[in-house]
């Protein structure tokens, strides 16, 4: 297995990212040296996946307070850049929990907010890797034999620093030997299973099929996979989970079909504050996503376009939640929630 991409990395003046608009057809990075650079990488998803965003958005104050003196920004003018980091993404909680990790080091300038910053940048490989391993365990202890997995949208390194979360868990399996084969949902409009997904399958030559999101219920309900993965977003206080438009069709087909729905994600995307999926705010985006494909529109010039990133999974559909800290029976009640209640975030 090759060793996971690294994608993003501080350059000592610029975050430099790997674009993932650019992908499969080849590995361009760019650097971030203002704040406007950063906010529009995210918005328009060369920077992406949640981890990855606390990532990006604690090493984005950094290049806020760099820019701020470079340009003589007032104090009110670093703070609204500052905001302007946090609510690029709405629904991703991981972005404004990273943002607001480093934020209160302010005061004490540029270094320690940096320090805080590659904190997080370089814990996230250990809190993949843990989380590869308690998902494998889960699954090995209740699907005999080798494991076939379905999986929706992107989760690996991309995803993250290094390594990644529902990914890992199947990367985990591959190097166990007792992983099958992944079913990738191809995941419009964007196609993040398709373009990322499937290519790092394919570096790390793990067997696999690419498919519509429309096939995904048929696949799980016609006994082709044991068990489904994904990662997650926003996951509120009671488990309601909000990730990538599509995983709630996954959730009930798995119900319907008896076998696990696992959601894998880092205990920083549990968002406390979150009572229930009601709360959760759903980014829309827009309608040239859904009615063009690659720059040629599709759909009539009369026709509109719902175009929601994502959608909630209640936790009652939700088997397990895997953390770095172990696994939780969401469906049963079980959360980090109420233990993370009582911990500084």
């Amino acid at each position: 297995m090759t060793e996971p991409l690294r994608p993003i990395e501080w350059t000592g003046s610029s975050i430099r990212v790997l674009d993932q608009t650019a992908l499969p057809s080849g590995l361009v990075y760019v650097s971030l040296e203002r704040v406007e650079q950063l906010v529009d990488a995210i918005s328009r998803l060369a920077v992406r996946g949640a981890p990855q965003l606390g990532a990006v958005g604690a090493l984005g104050v950094v290049l806020a307070m760099d820019q701020a003196e470079r340009e003589a920004w007032d104090w009110l003018q670093l703070q609204a850049a500052v905001q302007e980091i946090r609510g690029a993404r709405p629904t991703a909680v991981n972005l404004a929990w990273g943002v607001d990790r480093v934020r209160p080091l302010m005061a004490q300038g540029r270094d320690a907010v940096l320090e805080a910053a590659q904190a997080i940048v370089a814990d996230d490989e250990r809190i993949n890797r843990a989380i590869g391993r308690h998902g494998a365990d889960w699954i090995e202890a209740r699907v005999p034999g080798r494991v076939r997995v379905l999986t929706h949208c992107n989760t690996g390194a991309l995803a993250t620093t290094a390594w990644g979360t529902a990914l890992g868990i199947i990367r985990e399996l591959w190097a166990r030997g007792t992983l099958e084969v992944v079913f990738a949902d191809e995941t419009r409009p964007l196609l993040q299973g398709a373009r990322l997904t499937a290519w790092e399958l394919a570096q790390d030559g793990i067997p696999h099929f690419v498919q519509a999101d429309g096939a995904a219920a048929s696949t799980i309900l016609r006994g082709l996979v044991d068990v489904a993965i994904i990662g997650a977003d926003r996951i509120a206080a009671n488990g309601d989970t909000a990730n990538k438009i599509g995983s709630l069709g996954l959730a009930l087909a798995c119900k319907d079909a008896g076998i696990p729905f696992i959601v894998a994600a880092p205990e920083s995307t549990v968002d406390v504050s979150t009572a229930s999926g009601d709360d959760i705010e759903i980014e829309m985006r827009g309608e040239a996503e859904v009615l063009s494909f690659a720059g040629v529109r599709v759909a009539p010039e009369a026709s509109r376009a719902h175009n929601p990133a994502f959608d909630v999974t209640p936790a009652r559909l939700i088997s397990a939640l895997v953390t770095e800290d172990g696994v939780f029976a969401v469906d049963e009640g079980q959360t980090p929630a109420a233990r993370l209640s009582d911990v500084p975030r």
